[in-house]
């Protein structure tokens, strides 16, 4: 392959990379290669400067912008950073500046956090605006999204500049992103692959609503304005904090660089205690002069640079494979390794996520494995060394048959997992059921934890969530570790029960992909169980952000027999199957006899919002269109089934202002 087939080999290759790392979310490529292969592209583009392409992507900053929101041109670019992988490197870094900068230099030293860049406008001490980075030049404009982070504050204090952006990462705590994983599983769902990814599409949601539930932060670090009050980069972290912005404590001033690798060496090895994930430390020339007089380059800025840390992998045996079966009857393998000590804590066990990535990795009991943590929670291997596998290794066969119950094992068209199918006769499904039941989310039954129910369920006393109602404390008291006082906190706890709302008892249900959310939306549009078990396929994927398959889920639920006969069976006890309806003070009757759809994305109202105004003022809520339909409300994104439907029926489209004078 000549030079020339080379660079455009690699061109090629990093323009698919950045296509699935920003816009699929989907990464391809570490960063470290992709990184590597732009550094062999950007010393062949300086060897033949003939073959020069203004679109290679040595010439861009990021990826391609995406039309979901309003696309705006940043008032001062987004630059991306040169990384480094080597103190050597920084020690070059450091030999440019000094041709062009005189006089003694200092150093800040922050955390490279890994998550969605983000550029924030403040008018006046308000919020104004807050930008993606986009590709650099321009990017989204996603301010009702960012203004539902808590940590981000709408208006500021003390003496601060009259117009300026701040400019930071949008970042995904490992607590919250475990929770939200947790919450995934439990509903058959797959999943998210890491925080950073997870942050930057809570970002791209159309509902801000959505956004507010996901425990998002802001870290928020460089200062960018005319006229402003600060003369360094540790000034500005200092004020950007008394202004009342989460800046990272993390933070140092360094008089050489001596002790910039002091800083990088610390963090090394301590970063994996920190809540958020880091890759690296951003190394910054401290003032702001000197910055001025650097200037930058066409991509980067010339004084600053980031090194990158190396994620950490280890070699370990594969001492076997097992396979776990889910509430759901999901089955996950599993690596049991010899234990290895990885990023501060001791590996144990590795998920091998589906039969297809056993495949993949071709491989088998007995290997030599490389097992990585880097940003990731959850240590996965990421290869296995053929080199030392011994001849006699047998080629890992996927299971055929549950594990648990010996039921053979499904693979439904176009789903990774396999399942077992014993729903009601499989007993880790059958716990697991009964656990998520009982969870915090769900019924929130005090008194009783996991451990609690299988200890129930393996001495015969639950085989359903609908069982715990019939508990007594004479029943409880004879099993382990079960004292007078605990069976009572027990069967109080399941008593109290009862009177948990009829959202949580629809999420409590188990429904496959019906999460907490899901419930929520469901309960309001049918207001009862009775309703939604009856509700057919169409009306339910005419509900807002119901989808074909939890439509069918759904139907599927309520035709079992079995579910049928446990729903009855809560219902005699008392559970709440339907919603109580408060009364409001200030109702009125603008639209009394009136029937509203709502449908789409809105400026001045959630839809939440909306179609609390709808029902504040006497009108109704339609969860789907027809003839006795007598208003849409639509605003952006409005689902075309819904669109064509209501043409088709000649139903008034109506935008929010119109809606806003109808009542007032």
């Amino acid at each position: 392959m000549t030079d020339k087939e080379l660079i455009i080999q690699l061109r090629d290759e990093l323009r698919q990379h950045n296509h699935n790392y920003y816009v699929l979310d989907m990464p391809s490529i570490s960063d470290y290669d992709f990184d590597m292969k732009l550094k062999q592209l950007q010393a062949l583009e300086n060897q033949y400067p003939e073959l020069h392409d203004s679109n290679s992507p040595t010439k861009r900053v990021g990826g391609a912008v995406t039309k979901n929101f309003q696309t705006v041109v940043h008032a001062q670019r987004m630059y991306s950073l040169d990384n480094s992988y080597s103190k050597a490197d920084l020690l070059d870094w450091e030999t440019r500046i000094k041709k062009i900068v005189d006089g003694p230099i200092r150093y800040t030293c922050e955390l490279k956090y890994d998550g969605a860049s983000i550029s924030i406008t403040y008018k006046d001490g308000v919020l104004f605006q807050a930008l993606t980075r986009g590709d650099g030049t321009q990017g989204d404009d996603v301010t009702a999204n960012v203004k539902t982070i808590k940590s981000v504050p709408l208006k500021l204090q003390g003496d601060f500049p009259n117009f300026f952006e701040i400019r930071g990462e949008i970042v995904l705590p490992f607590e919250g992103f475990n929770a939200m994983n947790e919450a995934r599983v439990a509903t058959g769902e797959e999943p998210y692959k890491n925080p950073r990814n997870t942050a930057s599409g809570s970002l791209k949601l159309q509902d801000s609503t959505e956004v507010s539930k996901r425990p998002l932060d802001c870290l928020l670090y460089f200062i960018v304005g005319q006229n402003l009050p600060v003369f360094s980069q540790i000034e500005s972290l200092e004020s950007a904090r008394s202004w009342g912005f989460k800046v990272p404590n993390e933070t140092k001033l360094a008089k050489n660089l001596n002790q910039v690798f002091q800083f990088i060496d610390f963090w090394d090895e301590h970063r994996h205690k920190l809540p958020y994930e880091t890759d690296g430390v951003v190394v910054k020339v401290n003032q702001f002069q000197h910055q001025e007089e650097l200037g930058y380059t066409a991509k980067s800025p010339r004084w600053a640079m980031a090194y990158k840390f190396k994620s950490e992998q280890v070699s370990t045996r594969l001492n076997s494979i097992t396979y776990q079966v889910g509430r759901t009857g999901s089955i996950t393998p599993v690596a049991n390794l010899e234990p290895v000590q990885l990023a501060g804590t001791i590996v144990k066990r590795a998920s091998l996520h589906n039969a297809d990535q056993i495949e993949k990795l071709d491989i088998r009991v007995g290997d030599e494995v490389f097992v990585e943590k880097g940003g990731e929670i959850i240590p996965k291997i990421i290869a296995v060394d053929t080199s030392k596998r011994p001849l006699n290794l047998i080629p890992t066969k996927y299971i055929t048959h549950c594990p648990e119950c010996q039921s053979e094992l499904v693979r439904l068209d176009g789903e990774a997992n396999h399942y077992c199918p014993n729903f009601y006769g499989c007993p880790p499904q059958i716990i697991g059921r009964i656990q998520h039941f009982i969870s915090r989310k769900a019924m929130d039954i005090e008194g009783l934890g996991g451990e609690t129910v299988a200890l129930l369920f393996n001495n015969g006393l639950l085989n359903n969530y609908a069982d715990l109602y019939n508990l007594t404390v004479e029943q409880i008291l004879p099993l382990d570790r079960m004292a007078q006082k605990s069976a009572e906190n027990l069967i109080n706890g399941v008593l109290n029960s009862k009177n948990v709302p009829f959202e949580n008892v629809l999420f409590a249900l188990g429904i496959r992909f019906v999460g907490e959310t899901v419930a929520k939306k469901l309960a309001k549009h049918y207001k009862n169980i009775d309703s939604l078990s009856k509700a057919t396929f169409m009306d339910l994927v005419l509900v807002d952000e119901i989808g074909d398959r939890i439509a069918q889920s759904v139907i599927d639920f309520f035709e079992n027999p079995s579910n049928q006969a446990i729903i009855s069976e809560l219902k005699l006890q008392g559970v709440q199957f339907e919603i109580v309806e408060k009364i409001n003070p200030n109702a009125t009757n603008k639209l009394e006899g009136k029937t509203f759809v709502v449908s789409g994305v809105f400026e001045k109202f959630s839809r939440d919002e909306l179609k609390n105004s709808i029902e504040d003022n006497g009108g109704k809520v339609g969860s789907s269109i027809s003839a006795k339909t007598h208003f849409v409300v639509a605003g952006d994104n409005m689902g075309p089934a819904k669109l064509e439907k209501a043409n088709s029926l000649k139903i008034p489209i109506i935008s929010e202002d119109d809606f806003i004078e109808m009542v007032k």
